[in-house]
């Protein structure tokens, strides 16, 4: 069964981009493909874990999954699903968490001796950029207005959102982009909150590569707790994967 087919089955797929031009990207050949996460804390909780099942789910069926620790992008915070801004962490906070959720990673996708998993941290890339490249070689591809209409944005209008926060959505794209160019990733699959910046990372690769450049996005559906909020980290109710932060009992 093609593995697309697979995850519709499942219910587990919420949106997809080019849901035709995907499917036979899959059939044709073994992809690369990413999932992200921030090391915005040491451990992952149950809410990062679907899309990372998913991931799997493609390496089991052939692809070649690349594995993203946003050791930039941690620094400064998704502003998804929040209507406050984050606290800043220290660089040495960030790296400590960095190699923590390396280390679950490894857990998850090293199996058997294989030691083909691909794992990249986005500061890689980015903390040698200045301002001044940063504004013309990226910011320049982005209108405010359609940045205004993501919902990760729109959300936080009322409330207010820093530029920090704001300029979120740039840096994941960015990070689309060099591993297009560089890991030949063709699909960024993550949680249904991820929309926006999974778009916006679609419409980087287009300006820069041409509009016919084979890249895709996929979501999956959040996992909710019984009220209906999305499992996190300061919400409440955290279910972390560190056997040390939530039991096996608990």
């Amino acid at each position: 069964m093609n593995i697309i087919d697979e995850l519709a089955w499942r219910e587990a797929i919420n949106q997809q981009t080019d849901e035709e031009g995907l499917r036979k990207l899959v059939e044709e050949k073994s992809i690369s493909l990413y999932c992200g996460v921030d090391p915005t804390g040491d451990s992952m909780h149950i809410g990062h874990l679907i899309p990372f099942m998913m991931l799997k789910r493609f390496q089991l069926a052939g692809h070649r999954p690349v594995i993203l620790i946003g050791g930039a992008t941690g620094t400064i915070g998704d502003p998804s699903g929040r209507q406050s801004e984050r606290s800043l962490q220290t660089m040495e906070q960030v790296q400590a968490n960095v190699d923590a959720l390396t280390a679950q990673m490894k857990k998850l996708f090293l199996t058997d001796g294989d030691t083909k998993l691909r794992m990249v941290n986005n500061y890689d890339w980015t903390h040698q950029l200045n301002v001044l490249d940063f504004l013309r070689d990226y910011g320049k591809n982005f209108s405010i207005n359609t940045m205004l209409a993501k919902d990760i944005v729109a959300n936080r209008l009322e409330s207010g959102i820093s530029f920090t926060e704001f300029a979120y959505q740039i840096l994941q794209s960015m990070d689309f982009l060099h591993l297009f160019r560089h890991e030949d990733v063709q699909l960024q699959i993550g949680g249904s909150d991820q929309w926006g910046n999974i778009t916006s990372g679609l419409d980087l690769i287009r300006k820069k590569e041409g509009s016919e450049a084979k890249a895709f996005g996929l979501t999956i559906p959040l996992m909710l707790k019984a009220d209906g909020t999305k499992f996190g980290k300061t919400a409440g109710g955290a279910i972390w994967l560190d056997p040390e932060k939530t039991t096996p009992y608990e």
